[in-house]
C-alpha cells in the first residue's frame, strides 16, 4: 500500500486581503499568492472581474474553511458607467451592441436610483459564471451563443451617485451576495434610454474586512528580492489576518485548553456558567483568542462542525 502524498508547501493559515490590480484575474491572483506564501491551500472569497480592481480576500490553509462566511457578507463597490453604448460583456471588454446619442441629466439619474435600492430582480450578464445546463454562461457566450439567464433577487442596501458628467457617472453601491454591478450599469442605461456599460469598477469592502487591511500586490512581490527564504516568508506572514477575523459576526464562546482539545477531536463540550448560551445555530469557539471550531450550541453543549488546528 502506497503512502499518502505529503502536501506541497507550508501549512500556513490566515487571510490575505489583496488589493487586486486591474487586468489580473482572480484565479491568477490566488495562484500568485499561494506561490509567494508557499502555502498548501488557497482560495478566494468572491471573484472580481479581470478589469476590476480592489479587495480580493484570499484564504490560506485552514482559513479556506471560512470562505463561505465571507462570500455571504456585504460588499461595497465604486464604479463608473459610461453612457451611449451597451456592450456584450456590460463592461469595456466587449463589443458595442446598442448605441445612443442621448445622455441623461443628473436629475434623471437621481430619480432612477430608488428603483434599484432594496430587494430587486436582476438578470446576470451573458458573460458571467452562472451555470446554464451545467456550463458556465461565459463559455457559452464566447462560443457565440445567447443564453436565457433567469432573473434572480439580490439586495442593494445603498446606492449613491457620487458625481455626474456628460458622458459618464460615478456611483457607490453597498450590496449583498450575488449582485452584479455590470447588470446595474446595463439596466441603468436601458431605463434612461441612453444605454451604458461599466468603464471602471473597484471593490473597497467585503465584510468583515475594511479597506485599510488591503495589501497591494506590488508590496508583496517586492519581498521576492529577500534572498533568505525564512526571512522572506516571515515578512510575507506579517500581512496575514487571523482566520477567526472572518467570523467576527458569529456568537463567540471562550474555552479552556482541555475543552479545545476535546473539540478538535470532534467531541462536544458542556457550556457552564450563568451566562452560557443555551442555543445558537452557529457559533465559534476560541482559546486564547485563537479559533478552535465552528459549531452549534444546543442543550447547553457546543457541538463542533468544523475544527481548526
Amino acid at each position: 500500500m502506497s503512502k499518502p502524498r505529503k502536501p506541497k508547501g507550508r501549512p500556513v493559515s490566515g487571510w490575505l486581503i489583496l488589493d487586486k490590480p486591474a487586468d489580473f484575474g482572480s484565479t491568477e491572483a490566488v495562484s500568485k499568492i499561494k506561490w509567494l506564501f508557499n502555502a498548501q491551500k488557497a482560495g478566494h472569497a468572491g471573484t472580481l472581474d479581470p478589469l476590476a480592481s480592489g479587495m480580493l480576500p484570499i484564504a490560506l490553509g485552514d482559513a479556506t474553511k471560512t470562505v463561505p462566511y465571507v462570500m455571504d457578507g456585504r460588499k461595497i463597490y465604486e464604479f463608473t458607467v459610461t453612457w451611449g453604448e451597451e456592450r456584450s460583456t456590460d463592461d469595456l471588454e466587449g463589443e458595442a451592441t446598442q448605441t445612443s446619442p442621448d445622455r441623461p441629466t443628473e436629475e434623471e439619474i437621481r430619480a432612477l436610483l430608488p428603483r434599484y435600492t432594496g430587494v430587486i430582480s436582476q438578470v446576470p450578464p451573458q458573460f458571467s459564471a452562472i451555470k446554464i445546463a451545467g456550463e458556465r454562461a461565459y463559455d457559452l457566450a464566447r462560443d457565440g451563443e445567447t443564453v436565457d439567464i433567469p432573473s434572480r433577487e439580490v439586495e442593494v442596501h445603498r446606492l449613491t451617485l457620487l458625481r455626474s458628467q456628460k458622458d459618464h457617472a460615478h456611483f457607490e453601491v453597498e450590496c449583498g451576495k450575488g449582485t452584479y454591478v455590470r447588470s446595474l450599469a446595463r439596466d441603468f442605461g436601458r431605463d434612461l434610454g441612453c444605454f451604458g456599460h461599466i468603464s471602471l469598477l473597484r471593490r473597497t469592502y467585503v465584510a468583515p474586512f475594511s479597506e485599510e487591511t488591503m495589501v497591494p500586490l506590488a508590496d508583496l512581490v517586492a519581498l521576492e528580492k529577500i534572498e533568505d527564504r525564512d526571512e522572506r516568508l516571515a515578512a510575507l506572514d506579517e500581512f496575514l489576518i487571523d482566520t477567526g477575523e472572518a467570523l467576527a459576526a458569529l456568537p463567540q464562546i471562550r474555552v479552556s485548553d482541555d475543552q479545545a482539545h476535546r473539540l478538535r477531536m470532534g467531541n462536544p463540550i458542556i457550556l457552564r456558567g450563568r451566562d452560557a448560551p443555551v442555543a445558537e445555530p452557529e457559533a465559534v469557539a476560541l482559546v486564547a483568542g485563537k479559533l478552535v471550531a465552528i459549531g452549534e450550541i444546543a442543550g447547553g453543549e457546543f457541538h463542533p462542525r468544523r475544527v481548526f488546528s
